[in-house]
């Protein structure tokens, strides 16, 4: 039996429940988890990150973000992974993980690799997907 998919996503997002629409009609398995309450802690959160810099870590449009209360110039890895912890909503989404391999962000990287997934037709869905009439994923339920 092949492996599932662990997809970290916020419940309600448009742009997760597409990015699971794909792989399932890929015929991936999928193990949904609600990245907002999952306990993390900052080991396995920065497993996910290998390959990026500390700004991709992020969701661009978490309220605090987009608002400009968060500025995410300067910030080291610490308090990166300090902030995101104490406040999940600001983790760049999906996480996936696929036995070893975890990435974040429904692009290119490791879990793409392993599950042989090239970036073509699945780039539109890395960003967010809510509709303008919303100013943030923080809006939706």
């Amino acid at each position: 039996m092949a492996q599932s998919i662990v997809f970290y996503e916020k419940p309600g997002c448009l742009g997760n429940l597409a990015q699971q629409k794909l792989l399932l009609g890929y015929g991936f398995d999928l193990l949904v988890r609600n990245l907002l309450e999952t306990s993390w802690d900052a080991e396995t959160l920065r497993s996910f990150f290998t390959q990026k810099n500390i700004r991709e870590w992020f969701n661009t449009s978490a309220p605090s973000i987009s608002s400009g209360t968060i500025r995410l110039s300067g910030i080291d890895e610490k308090t990166a992974l300090q902030m995101m912890i104490r406040e999940p909503i600001l983790i760049r989404r999906p996480l996936l993980q696929y036995g070893d391999c975890r990435q974040a962000g429904f692009e290119a990287g490791d879990v793409f690799d392993a599950l042989g997934l090239t970036p073509d037709g699945v780039q539109d869905l890395d960003g967010c997907q809510m509709p303008a009439a919303f100013e943030s994923c923080g809006e939706v339920p």
